[in-house]
């Protein structure tokens, strides 16, 4: 028991003893790890070992109580899994109904913790969290990933300790060549979490092109890429009548002559003269 103790202290010394970062850190990681919370709505079935008749598969109400046999209300809601099974157990044992109790919870059903996912995705919805470890990439996948219409940008909102909480997280961040950035990007889900993506930005080209009509406007686009993709212009286009119909920050559109080099922006409408030669 010395020892223990001991060892307690040493540990809660050396976290005083850590950088703020590394405190963050540790701190994310044991929510990491945190067992997943028991919510209003999720189905369970609870076991008594060589006691079938305290078998019971039951809905959590809205105020986290089942009712068990013998027992009466047992408020499960907010514990881990683990802990409803003791809570359960010492209320047998407590009671001199079971000796002594070996109780397994099994979670059938998830519904008390859900986030949403909105906007261009394959399968918007709401899903389950699982896991207390799940982030915003897994809640992405369950949606069937980002829709061929989608953006790079997702907007995350919620509530973190009672207070509003919005993230703007850029997919290509998350997924590219810096993976710790991209890993602090890849947030952990929470109840009620709400995920949007946007609409990709568009581009919109007319006249004397190959392939007139709206397309998804890529990071970094040039006017000359724009062109490219619409299939280059008609034998009757001309390179000197492109005009770019751009609206500006009062919201009056201005016609732009920009070189073929020159980035556009999304909702350009780019527009191609027919030559007079």
């Amino acid at each position: 028991m010395i020892r223990v103790r001991h060892l307690a202290l040493a540990v809660a010394l050396g976290l005083a003893a850590m950088s703020g970062q590394a405190q963050t850190s540790a701190a994310a990681n044991a929510a990491a790890m945190a067992e997943y919370k028991l919510g209003a709505g999720d189905v369970v079935r609870v076991v008594v070992y060589q006691n079938p008749d305290l078998t019971l598969e039951t809905r959590v109400s809205e105020t986290g109580v089942i009712s068990y046999p013998l027992l009466g209300n047992v408020r499960i809601g907010g514990l881990g899994v683990g802990a409803a099974e003791q809570l359960i157990a010492d209320g047998l044992r407590n009671g001199n109904f079971v000796k002594a109790p070996q109780v397994t919870l099994v979670l059938l059903q998830v519904k008390g913790n859900q986030a949403s996912v909105l906007g261009q995705v394959n399968r918007p919805g709401r899903y389950p969290i699982e896991t207390a470890d799940m982030r915003m990439t897994d809640l992405l996948a369950n949606a069937g990933g980002v829709a061929g219409t989608g953006g790079d940008l997702v907007v995350l909102t919620g509530t973190r300790n009672g207070k509003p909480y919005r993230l703007e997280i850029d997919l290509p961040n998350v997924f590219g060549p810096n993976a710790d950035q991209g890993r602090l990007n890849d947030v952990l889900i929470q109840n009620g979490d709400v995920l949007w993506v946007e609409r990709a930005p568009m581009v919109y080209i007319y006249g004397e092109v190959q392939r007139p009509g709206p397309m998804r406007l890529e990071r970094g686009m040039t006017l000359m890429q724009v062109l490219a993709t619409g299939g280059g212009l008609t034998p009757r286009g001309t390179e000197r009548g492109i005009r770019v119909h751009r609206k500006g920050a009062d919201g009056k559109v201005q016609v732009v002559q920009p070189a073929m080099d020159e980035g556009v922006k999304d909702g350009d409408v780019v527009y191609v003269k027919e030559s007079l030669f």
